[in-house]
């Protein structure tokens, strides 16, 4: 343990203030999957609801669900399934914009808490359907601030992004850095969720939290993100894409350092700030945090794909490319407010989490090389 840091161990062996109710929104998804786990083994009862939209093959979503204890009755619309699994876990299909459904939901389950990590997904594909991204990003989080003001919330944790600081050359990104340039309409819902949150702690006091991610990974990943992608295609002996010309750098999150970090920060509510300075991550009048959630260690790209082929014991074909459109070379998190406030810095390793992404992958669809 490192005393100067005051970080503290894993929160499993924390006993939270008590067990809460919670609405979990994006449970089929990556990180929504993992946090529903997390809190139903320590005890919490978790309502989650999710869209099971197409962006990726919905059999993966459907997979993750199944390994919670819900069956594929969840495809029907707004119909409550159980665990059977875990009794304390409901999962009911909705869209966010759906807004009198969502709303009976609040009123019935008088939810402690919720946790918002439903969104439409993905830089790349906002530029090619940017009205997903209103309808779910924008239309779909207000009717989350507007149940929660209407329903005595008493901490509202939200999902926000990396992307926010957009082409930032400062490094490493911190939360007190301008995010008024997005370079992509993804990056653009994610900053406005921000303000919308804090509009919302100002004049209603509904204390809330967003989490900026730094490119998450690990088992039950999305598809379309970089570790999945470069895995399948060296399988596959297909060429790996590699933008940029290899020129990028990420800050590399495995899955259970960002559950780990939420999990904390749902403990424990922002109150109004003592300072008085200006200050984009926190309010000196409302109940209203930013935190940026990151590795801290940013990982060059081919090293990365490098440690993908050591995993694999098998070498990558590649086809280098241009950098994309909404795109940015390098990310870094500063993550001292974390720190500070939370007790916690992600500690894995990217070689260490790779190896574990690969042993899942390699098990979940047959892989034998």
């Amino acid at each position: 343990m490192n005393s100067r840091l005051n970080i503290q161990p894993p929160s499993t062996n924390l006993q939270p203030p008590k067990l809460m109710k919670i609405l979990i929104t994006g449970t089929a998804g990556f990180i929504g999957f993992h946090l529903a786990k997390r809190l139903l083994e320590r005890g919490d009862e978790v309502v989650g609801i999710d869209n099971i939209n197409d962006y990726y093959d919905v059999n993966l979503k459907y997979a993750r669900l199944a390994e919670t204890g819900i069956s594929r009755e969840a495809e029907k619309w707004h119909t409550p399934v159980q665990s059977t699994k875990y009794p304390g876990y409901t999962f009911v299909r909705m869209n966010l914009e759906d807004r009198d459904p969502l709303t009976a939901l609040f009123e019935k389950e008088k939810f402690d808490n919720v946790c918002n990590l439903a969104a439409q997904a993905g830089v790349r594909y906002s530029l090619e359907n940017p009205y997903a991204y209103i309808d779910s990003n924008i239309v779909g989080f207000v009717n989350i601030l507007e149940a929660c003001r209407h329903h005595n919330i008493r901490h509202l944790v939200y999902a926000s992004s990396s992307s926010v600081y957009g082409n930032n050359t400062k490094m490493p990104l911190s939360t007190s850095d301008n995010v008024d340039h997005p370079i992509s309409l993804y990056a653009a819902t994610k900053k406005s969720n921000e303000l919308m949150a804090y509009t919302y702690s100002h004049l209603y006091g509904i204390p809330t939290t967003g989490l900026r991610f730094f490119t998450v990974y690990g088992p039950w990943g999305r598809p379309d993100m970089a570790l999945f992608l470069f895995t399948k295609a060296i399988i596959n002996d297909e060429p790996v894409k590699i933008f940029n010309y290899g020129n990028m750098s990420r800050d590399f999150t495995y899955i259970d350092d960002i559950i780990e970090g939420v999990v904390r920060v749902i403990d424990k509510p922002p109150l109004t700030s003592a300072h008085t300075k200006p200050d984009p991550s926190s309010s000196n009048i409302a109940p209203y945090k930013i935190y940026n959630i990151g590795n801290s260690n940013p990982v060059k790209l081919m090293d990365y794909i490098e440690g993908i082929e050591n995993a694999l014991g098998k070498k990558a074909k590649k086809e280098f490319l241009p950098m994309q459109p909404g795109d940015v070379p390098n990310t870094y998190a500063d993550v001292s407010d974390l720190v500070r406030d939370i007790g916690y810095k992600p500690p894995t390793k990217v070689e260490d989490g790779i190896k574990k992404f690969i042993k899942w992958y390699k098990e979940f669809y047959g892989v034998k090389i």
